[in-house]
């Protein structure tokens, strides 16, 4: 039994299946993707996300702002709380910071992100970390704001073993997408055999990253399947191993799913 632990279920290609959401869950289901957490990135597809969890029970939601997401008017505290009371929301973000196409608003990401770890907080919600070339002050707003109250996970990971350890010190898991199956990846494989097997998350950012052998097309949750194969061949263990040991890695974490 597998868990895609991030993805974006109301962005998926449903063309292959005829349009039907529950059809791609259930492809997923065949390659033993059992549950899946859909991901919010902004309060457009809030709404979308949280209908999603609720008509299918093996699916929950999440609510948070993505770093780069343009807003009229910021997001603050008290309004990602009350977005994020439902039951089936099971964890704040995604959030973080992005300095990868920064364009001045520093601040502006860093204080949306400082809210969502204090709303994690007040709801004892686990946090989900995006972070991208802004190791240094994504670990320092962690800390200042106790991110390590709640834990997290730092989600489609691609940044250093010491950014990776310096998370797992606050009580955070580390996932993995298929990035780990491209061929010029190999840096980023050395910090999946570093990372500790009861530490670990996979995922599939679904529909993007999708892994090898279907880099270039939509990815989508059945293929979390092929991450999970990487890693085992990575740390040479089997593939139960990794099936087993991420998805009770996933239960321990996200404890609102209720199994």
């Amino acid at each position: 039994m597998l868990v895609d632990s991030h993805c974006h279920l109301d962005c998926l290609d449903l063309t292959p299946y005829d349009g039907k959401l529950a059809l791609a869950i259930h492809a997923a289901r065949e390659k033993s993707v059992n549950f899946i957490l859909c991901v919010c990135v902004d309060l457009e597809n809030a709404k979308t996300v949280l209908e999603i969890a609720k008509q299918h029970e093996t699916v929950w939601a999440s609510f948070g702002i993505h770093p780069n997401e343009k807003m009229e008017k910021e997001i603050e505290k008290e309004m990602i709380i009350e977005y994020a009371q439902d039951k089936k929301i099971v964890a704040i973000g995604e959030t973080g910071l992005d300095y990868y196409r920064l364009e001045g608003e520093g601040d502006i990401m860093q204080e949306r992100f400082r809210r969502h770890i204090q709303a994690a907080r007040e709801l004892k919600k686990p946090l989900i970390i995006h972070t991208r070339q802004a190791q240094e002050d994504t670990i320092k707003i962690m800390k200042e704001e106790k991110a390590q109250e709640v834990g997290g996970v730092m989600h489609c990971f691609t940044e250093s073993m010491s950014m990776a350890q310096a998370a797992m010190d606050m009580g955070f898991y580390i996932s993995f997408s298929g990035i780990i199956t491209f061929k010029n990846a190999a840096s980023l494989r050395e910090v999946v055999a570093a990372t500790p097997l009861e530490r670990l998350l996979i995922e599939t950012d679904a529909p993007y990253l999708a892994p090898e052998p279907y880099r270039g097309k939509s990815n989508e949750p059945q293929y979390v399947y092929y991450v999970a194969e990487a890693i085992a061949k990575i740390k040479n263990i089997s593939f139960a191993e990794v099936e087993n040991q991420t998805t009770k890695n996933f239960f321990s974490l996200f404890k609102d799913c209720g199994l």
